[in-house]
């Protein structure tokens, strides 16, 4: 590792998941929960989570990975990435930490991501919390194509911040500038590139989980959305919450698709209160 990954958070534990050497955070004690992040490129657990974690872990283990084909993260050459092979990824890494039950927080793709491992391993999920969640049908909207479609450079990076936050002045240049470079790193754009190919309505599609095993999940669920989302539609939240009869919800007004960045305190209340409770 260098002097400069040495000095960079987002990278922090090394373990073998399922096969794929992957960088994680494992912070705090507690029942444990899983923090999964979205697909927007440059992204990385701790770029999406680094305002939840420290406060989520005051109470809980919360182990935040970078998904395969994302952040600090090994991307096998040509590797097949698809919702079966992520879920196999996270469940690699609970069996290598030797978790057998955590809760678990998606945000957009982990929002889908969270339903399908909820789906196919249902003992092993405790509680969920959906923000702006993928997961059902809907048609793609101008904003999701553009980050799916996103080619680096400084330029697309700030267009695309200005779509995620209903209030622009949380989107500096800076933070543009580091997003930007994340992007950049060697091997990102062909793994991101291969992962959401156009037509990119088949993407949506393919995160689809089956009505009938949504509405038969048993778990208690949280529903977290943005009003102003211009990425997820909020409708996607109305319909997961009459799928999911254990389910309760929060709307953010003057919010877009990232509520862990534009309300932290607020999120982080009403998430810990759920985990809690």
């Amino acid at each position: 590792m260098t002097i400069a990954e040495l000095d960079n958070p987002e990278i922090s534990q090394t373990i073998q998941a399922g096969g794929i050497t992957t960088n994680y955070h494992d912070v705090g004690e507690g029942d444990p929960v899983l923090l999964i992040h979205g697909s927007g490129p440059g992204v990385s657990a701790w770029a999406n989570w680094r305002l939840t974690i420290p406060e989520l872990s005051k109470q809980n283990r919360v182990i935040a990975l970078d998904m395969v084909g994302f952040g600090y993260t090994e991307r096998p050459e040509g590797f097949s990435y698809s919702m079966d092979a992520w879920v196999d990824h996270a469940i690699g890494l609970l069996d290598a930490l030797g978790i057998d039950k955590i809760s678990v927080v998606g945000n957009s793709f982990g929002g889908a991501l969270a339903l399908a491992l909820a789906i196919r391993y249902q003992d092993r999920v405790d509680k969920l919390v959906l923000m702006g969640s993928v997961g059902v049908p809907f048609d793609i909207t101008d904003g999701l194509d553009k980050v799916w479609g996103y080619t680096p450079s400084l330029d697309n990076m700030k267009q695309l911040l200005e779509i995620f936050a209903y209030d622009n002045s949380l989107m500096s240049d800076e933070l543009a500038q580091l997003r930007y470079e994340a992007s950049m790193r060697p091997g990102f754009q062909e793994s991101y590139a291969s992962m959401f190919p156009a037509p990119r309505q088949n993407g949506v599609d393919a995160m689809v989980s089956a009505a009938e095993d949504i509405k038969a999940l048993p778990h208690k669920t949280l529903i977290i959305h943005g009003r102003e989302d211009k990425v997820i539609p909020l409708q996607n939240a109305y319909q997961l919450m009459s799928y999911i009869d254990n389910a309760q919800m929060h709307i953010f007004g003057k919010c877009g698709h990232w509520t862990q960045i534009e309300y932290t305190d607020d999120f982080n209340h009403i998430v810990t209160r759920f985990l809690a409770g």
